[in-house]
């Protein structure tokens, strides 16, 4: 993605390798499984084989493992082309729209009652990740965690500084 806030694309980052640490994370489902459309959510729901959640199924996909009634309620504000049939299902789950929907998301400081923008530039991540750990468990806080969880916060400065260095390359004035 690019623009936007540089903390929050680091953000973002973070937990894509925390919920879908792929080569091709936007296609991927919960359980390791890619699909080749993404015209829309993909909505197909895989088992749960371990943790708390055992037996139960997942619709968890893409690059921030989305689930599809998650997508249904966050699409229709943020997404950037409305549809047309005001049918939840048809907003597109390309990756650029992937990413808008979530960077969008995570700036609504309404949604989460903080500005997660500002906590992370006072660097309170711990106070983000305990935030956000309802709705990504991977992120250590949650119900469940991941062979990722403890490196976060390492995880995400790393990511913080190549996105200052991108928008510090982006400000240097061009040369002629």
């Amino acid at each position: 993605m690019k623009g936007g806030d540089p903390y929050v694309r680091a953000l973002m980052r973070t937990i894509s390798a925390s919920e879908a640490n792929s080569k091709r994370p936007y296609s991927i489902l919960y359980g390791g499984e890619h699909v080749t459309d993404l015209g829309r959510h993909p909505e197909k729901c895989v088992t749960i084989v371990n943790g708390p959640n055992k037996g139960n199924c997942s619709t968890a996909a893409g690059r921030y493992q989305i689930i599809n009634t998650t997508w249904k309620q966050i699409a229709p504000r943020y997404h950037p082309k409305p549809s047309q049939f005001m049918v939840w299902s048809s907003y597109s789950f390309e990756a650029e729209y992937q990413d808008v929907v979530i960077y969008r998301w995570l700036s609504d400081s309404r949604v989460w009652g903080a500005d997660i923008t500002q906590l992370l530039r006072q660097g309170k991540l711990n106070n983000v990740l305990k935030l956000l750990s309802p709705t990504w468990t991977s992120l250590g806080y949650g119900i469940e965690t991941n062979s990722m969880s403890g490196y976060l916060p390492t995880i995400y400065q790393r990511m913080l500084q190549d996105e200052l260095k991108v928008i510090n390359k982006d400000d240097r004035p061009e040369v002629k």
